[in-house]
């Protein structure tokens, strides 16, 4: 499995591989005027709030913020607000995908984040280059969504990272692991991520170090580490399914063995994943009810959010089920396009005696991606918090265009629409602490405005007319546009490539 290092030194972590540096001009998102007011007038707004949808309504912006929502005959326009016509559509908050690996190719991923209404991305492997590109975002020199930027990924010892050209540091002892997390925070990091070998030891010294320099963590659920005692000691989301569920399985002694046994050399990814995949198997099939209550009651309580990225889990289950000639291909430069296939067949290696056909799903794998969608139903019913979150920077996964991909499938695993939409709005506004993520005056003004209705049919969220992104007007003209450079500057870029797990 593949990612991508830029030629402008940012680097990603993903399962497969992330956009190439672009030597075009960047695209940027032109608003009628500086500071001019914003009016979408007799339309229906989903608020974001849960509330049914509220129509003939007006929504005005002005100064990066929302002015006003109110009944259409009553809401007062300003005369120089450009307007968009509502009538027929939709008004949802911006997007948010809180799990991506950005490139960095400014020209590439930004854009295609805000032409697709996402507005906010949570960054899950920390680099300076990063922050530089959020300073400029932040300034207005290029269209963009608004970030939060985690720490290096914090490993243990040996690291499934190592060699893979991804900014990590392996911790071997609760002394290292407690520099790990001051140098991040030192660093400028917005939180510190966790992954999947840290011992029992190191993970408690950083659940520890995290409270006294006042930073929250995240991120894999460690192999060594139940999820009910993550949960208890801190963690406030957890991404992915791969361990998560074993503490919910009624063969939890056997498989936390079986987990403790596993051996890697550095930068064995492809090892682990062969390790894992019948641990998975065997957790899915002997799901207990009433362990999972218990475990589902404990992340509840603690609110504890359970991040699925089902995109990134159907391109390793099912990788049979990827459209090699997806029509978003177009915005992946060449180099990435090659390696992302060469990856997918790759795949077919890692799951070890499960298999992972290229020709064909074998009835493995689809029963364990059927589980996967089980269990987020479950988690769900129970009332734990989730996240959107797609792991942007993989394989076949696209920048903004993907985070449509993950609500679709969050509804075919039974979740109702406006669940799924709370998940991608305000539930991770909230959770990172950027205000409300609802259509409400005083609210910032990212804003998506649709053809049809997402609460009909979740699909629709990809019918976006037109993005408003702090208080920015992206049109329907200029969202093709913007495209159209995304596109030239795919077709004009390189990358080198390095290998890399899922973030």
């Amino acid at each position: 499995m593949t990612h991508l290092f830029s030629r402008r030194g940012l680097l990603g972590t993903g399962l497969g591989v992330g956009l190439a540096a672009g030597v075009g001009t960047p695209a940027r998102a032109e608003p009628a005027a500086s500071g001019t007011p914003i009016a979408i007038l007799d339309t229906t707004v989903i608020d974001g709030t849960g509330a049914p949808p509220q129509r003939r309504m007006t929504v005005v912006v002005d100064g990066g913020r929302i002015a006003a929502v109110g009944p259409a005959r009553e809401t007062r326009v300003p005369s120089a607000a450009a307007v968009i016509d509502g009538r027929r559509r939709f008004v949802i908050p911006g997007l948010v995908d809180m799990h991506v690996h950005s490139s960095g190719d400014e020209a590439i991923d930004p854009p295609l984040y805000v032409v697709n209404g996402v507005t906010t991305v949570r960054e899950m492997s920390g680099h300076p280059a990063l922050h530089d590109l959020r300073r400029r975002v932040d300034a207005g020199m290029l269209p963009g969504p608004r970030s939060v930027i985690a720490s290096p990924v914090l490993d243990g010892s040996p690291s499934l990272l190592a060699g893979r050209g991804v900014p990590y540091l392996d911790v071997a002892d609760a002394g290292e692991a407690r520099a790990a997390v001051k140098r991040a925070a030192v660093d400028g990091a917005d939180f510190v991520k966790v992954y999947t070998r840290l011992s029992a030891e190191s993970y408690a010294a950083i659940a520890d170090e995290t409270r006294r320099v006042g930073l929250d963590f995240a991120g894999h659920c460690p192999d060594d580490v139940p999820v009910t005692v993550a949960s208890d000691v801190g963690q406030r989301s957890f991404e992915h399914l791969f361990t998560v569920w074993c503490s919910t399985s009624a063969d939890e002694d056997s498989i936390r063995r079986a987990l403790r046994a596993i051996r890697i050399e550095p930068g064995d990814a492809d090892g682990w994943f062969r390790a894992i995949h019948p641990l998975e198997l065997r957790a899915a099939r002997t799901f207990d009810d009433r362990r999972a209550a218990h475990v589902f009651h404990r992340l509840a309580r603690n609110d504890s959010h359970l991040t699925p990225t089902l995109t990134m889990h159907r391109v390793v289950d099912l990788p049979a089920s990827v459209d090699t000639d997806d029509e978003r291909l177009r915005y992946v430069p060449a180099e990435v396009r090659a390696a992302w296939e060469a990856g997918l067949a790759g795949l077919a290696g890692l799951a070890g005696p499960a298999g992972l056909g290229r020709g064909g799903r074998t009835a493995q794998d689809a029963e364990l991606f059927g589980h996967r969608q089980r269990f987020v139903r479950a988690a769900a019913a129970a009332e734990v918090p989730l996240l959107a979150g797609t792991d942007t920077g993989s394989a076949y996964c696209f920048p903004g265009f993907s985070l449509h991909d993950e609500l679709e499938l969050l509804v075919r695993a039974g979740l109702s629409p406006m669940r799924v939409l709370l998940a991608a709005t305000r539930d991770p506004m909230q959770y990172l602490g950027l205000g409300s993520g609802t259509v409400r005056p005083g609210g910032l003004a990212d804003l998506v405005v649709l053809d049809a209705d997402p609460l009909r049919d979740i699909r629709n969220t990809r019918r976006v007319h037109a993005v408003i992104t702090r208080g920015t007007l992206i049109d329907a003209a200029r969202r093709d546009a913007m495209l159209a450079e995304v596109e030239q500057a795919a077709r004009s870029s390189s990358a080198v490539i390095h290998s890399c797990p899922c973030g």
